[in-house]
């Protein structure tokens, strides 16, 4: 584990922070290896019930990779022939994966500004809470370089298809107001309140039926590149699922009983 990547599970909570505020949270090699096998720990571990993702200080969320780190890089690249962007493979690729698919509830906690690879970090979000001095740029085109870390796919199923073409070619600030109307924002909250917002937000969906969410993730990722008759066919295998899980019969007893369920994850 890297001093740059803090891990803490508050209950079913695990709460990822990037912790470079000096750099503004830049992914540098250590912080990368460190956020990909940090993510991909608290997917597979069935304490994790729910993640929340966020970066120290209150000027960035993830400013994206480190250019200072990858100038070097690509100097040693010219001197070797060795491909300088080997991290997408490397860290970006399966720190994604893990990301996207786990089967449990993601949220972005998003403090100052969210840059290039920060900013698909918080895309790859099943939710962002926004502060209101947040910000979105993809980042990317403007140092000649094309969508990575699973933009192409997060970011027109946010926006649609044409905005997403707008914002990834040619890339501005989308401040947090606006980042609410066009659906990248699922709550904007004064700076102050964040961290407080975003962690009890994150706790709610850890205290829900695990099961059911990490069905609905998937029942929406198949039905975006599979017919109606599959995805039907998926979803019967899914609810079969999610019903035979204990919180099912939880929630069940207590709607009869009109009281509150309390959700084992299970």
């Amino acid at each position: 584990m890297s001093d740059s990547v803090l891990y803490e599970l508050d209950g079913g909570l695990a709460v990822i922070t990037l912790n470079r505020p000096e750099a503004m949270n830049a992914l540098d090699v250590a912080t990368k290896v460190a956020l990909r096998d940090t993510v991909t720990a608290a997917a597979g571990d069935p304490a994790v019930r729910a993640v929340l993702l966020t970066g120290a200080g209150d000027r960035a969320f993830c400013v994206g990779q480190d250019l200072k780190e990858h100038l070097g890089l690509l100097k040693r690249a010219e001197e070797t022939g060795e491909g300088a962007l080997r991290t997408v493979a490397e860290h970006y690729n399966p720190l994604l994966r893990a990301l996207a698919g786990m089967r449990k509830p993601t949220v972005a906690a998003v403090g100052g500004v969210a840059a290039g690879a920060g900013s698909s970090l918080a895309f790859a979000c099943d939710f962002r809470i926004l502060a209101d001095t947040a910000g979105f740029n993809t980042a990317f085109a403007g140092i000649a370089l094309t969508a990575d870390s699973g933009a192409s796919w997060t970011l027109p199923r946010l926006v649609g298809h044409a905005r997403a073409t707008e914002l990834l070619m040619l890339p501005r600030t989308v401040k947090a107001a606006e980042a609410r109307e066009l659906g990248l924002a699922t709550k904007v909250v004064p700076a102050a309140e964040l961290a407080a917002t975003a962690r009890a937000f994150a706790k709610e969906l850890a205290e829900g039926p695990t099961v059911a969410y990490g069905a609905i993730k998937e029942s929406l990722a198949y039905g975006a590149s599979h017919s109606l008759s599959e995805l039907l066919d998926k979803e019967d295998e899914l609810q079969t699922l999610a019903g035979e899980s204990e919180d099912h019969r939880i929630a069940v007893r207590a709607f009869i009983a009109k009281e509150k369920p309390t959700y084992l994850g299970r």
